[in-house]
């Protein structure tokens, strides 16, 4: 398996690769053109946050399986694009943390004091005493919009230095802000509180202009901003517009819309300090991401585990020995279920059953969905993409939870998959490690039987046994042999009966007139 990295990383990146087995291409600063080209027979991409993974070059890579991104921001990376290919994305979301935290620190700093535009005047031969007056940071207010790993860092090193802190974020609580310092408030009442302002949070449609005219106009006049996050965060006309009248004191960007920015007005203004996006350019962070994307990928590949990823959370739990039987069986399920109801389209229901099961609705149901996908004519559907795909083929995969399965299973668990609105469902359990049907449209197997690998299924009237003879006839002529034969309990004179095949059959004419329907299957 061969890995390119595109952009200048740590050694020790491409040493975990080598020892872990893989083949490794260092080409760093490819053009667009030449990337394309180099991806075609890559297995895997490590990208840092200037090559740009398009739709175009994930349809030119026709062996990618995964890309990491040396690093936390993934907006180089059309995400969507992968998902529906099947390459799965990571990146190391702590690696850089601390690098980001310390800039971000030191550009508050920097603000108060206008060290920059001190030590510029130095070398410039100046004695400027009474220009750079600054202000204490002590008892001044900062808000840290953003309380992930950067945010939090940043706000308990600035409360060494007397700062109170605030902030707001949509997914942490506050009561666990407040066990690191941070009050949060609705965004609306922190614009007229604060002196300092710090966005810690991705660039998304929601947070894109968080800082614009409006929210300018609502804060104390003289407010200090400081952006070492994305780019966009801070609407940068409403910032110019906001240094030049005053409202806004000072600002310190580590990022930009386009970078380089090639219209310079904010770069230029004087009370604006800013850096060429180093919020990750120190050793430590370089050496730590290359090697977490370095080790998160030989994990990948040798079937490990996975961490880190971006899209395809289900894929994570499929690595683990515990869950990956039970993810078979989703995808056996989805398969039957979608060959005895002759239909991709409409509402399934998958049911877990059994306290064992409580959490797996996550990953087990992409994976009733990849089985219902399978026959179709699809590319290929693997957990990354199968939700994606089932969406746009009109399949809704809803889930559901009982902590009750009914005996004997109640101690592993039961998954069941109904097609709403018909009849068709199908019932099954991991016995061992291997996935086997308890349970078919009402019809119960007292042997569960096992799905994997040819099967044939087929339903016949319970008084008609001429159908296993015919089976056992087509099996020996084509010199295959059966491997294991369960049937069902009878329901409305008929039986649904699984056999297990050494290869599939070419043709199953002779079986046709024994039978009401049968199909083959490879699980």
């Amino acid at each position: 398996q061969k890995v390119l990295i595109s952009e200048s990383l740590d050694p020790c990146c491409r040493e975990i690769l080598q020892a872990g087995g893989l083949r490794v291409l260092e080409k760093p600063g490819l053009s667009k053109e030449e990337l394309l080209r180099e991806i075609r027979d890559c297995d895997g991409l490590i990208v840092r946050s200037a090559t740009k993974v398009t739709a175009e070059v994930l349809e030119a890579a026709e062996r990618l399986q995964v890309v990491g991104r040396a690093g936390t921001g993934v907006d180089n990376v059309d995400v969507e694009a992968a998902t529906r290919k099947g390459v799965l994305v990571m990146n190391t979301p702590t690696g850089n943390s601390l690098s980001a935290a310390e800039l971000t620190c030191g550009m508050i700093l920097c603000l108060a004091r206008q060290i920059p535009q001190a030590a510029a005047s130095m070398k410039e031969g100046k004695w400027d005493r009474k220009k750079y007056m600054g202000m204490e940071l002590n008892g001044k207010t900062l808000a840290v919009l953003g309380l992930g790993r950067i945010g939090r860092e940043v706000a308990t090193r600035m409360q060494a230095f007397g700062m109170k802190t605030i902030g707001y974020d949509p997914i942490i609580t506050p009561e666990v802000s407040a066990t690191f310092g941070v009050e949060q408030l609705p965004l609306e009442q922190i614009w007229p509180r604060c002196d300092f302002i710090t966005v810690h949070t991705p660039l998304l449609p929601s947070t894109t202009g968080l800082l614009n005219d409006s929210t300018f106009a609502k804060c104390r006049r003289g407010v200090q901003v400081v952006n070492c996050a994305r780019g966009g965060i801070v609407d940068e006309g409403a910032l110019l517009r906001a240094l030049q009248s005053g409202q806004c004191g000072g600002a310190a960007l580590d990022v930009f819309t386009q970078e380089p920015p090639k219209d310079r007005d904010l770069v230029n203004h004087p009370n604006v300090i800013s850096c060429p996006h180093l919020g990750a350019s120190t050793r430590e962070a370089q050496s730590r991401c290359g090697k977490e994307i370095a080790m998160q990928i030989v994990d990948m590949a040798t079937g490990k585990g996975l961490t880190g990823v971006v899209n395809g959370q289900a894929l994570s739990k499929a690595f683990a020995p515990q869950t990956k039987p039970w993810i078979t069986l989703a995808r056996a399920l989805g398969t039957v279920l979608c060959t005895v109801g002759k239909q991709v389209q409409g509402s399934v229901q998958v049911c877990t059953l059994g306290t064992p099961l409580k959490e797996a609705g996550s990953y087990l149901t992409p994976a009733v969905a990849a089985g219902m996908l399978a026959g179709g004519t699809q590319k290929e559907v693997t957990l990354v993409n199968a939700t994606l795909l089932a969406q746009e083929a009109g399949l809704k995969v809803t889930t559901t939870h009982s902590d009750v399965a009914p005996e004997p299973d109640s101690s592993t668990g039961l998954v069941q998959v109904s097609l709403q609105g018909t009849p068709h469902q199908v019932t099954g359990t991991v016995q061992g490690s291997t996935p086997v049907l308890r349970q078919i449209n009402g019809a119960t197997f007292k042997q569960p039987a096992p799905l994997s690998g040819p099967v044939l299924i087929y339903r016949a009237k319970a008084s008609d046994t001429s159908a296993l003879a015919t089976l056992t006839g087509l099996l020996s002529k084509a010199g295959g042999q059966l491997l294991f034969y369960h049937s069902s309990s009878t329901v409305a004179g008929e039986q649904w009966s699984v056999a297990g095949l050494s290869a599939p059959l070419s043709n199953l004419g002779e079986l046709k007139p024994c039978v009401t329907e049968a199909f083959q299957l490879h699980l």
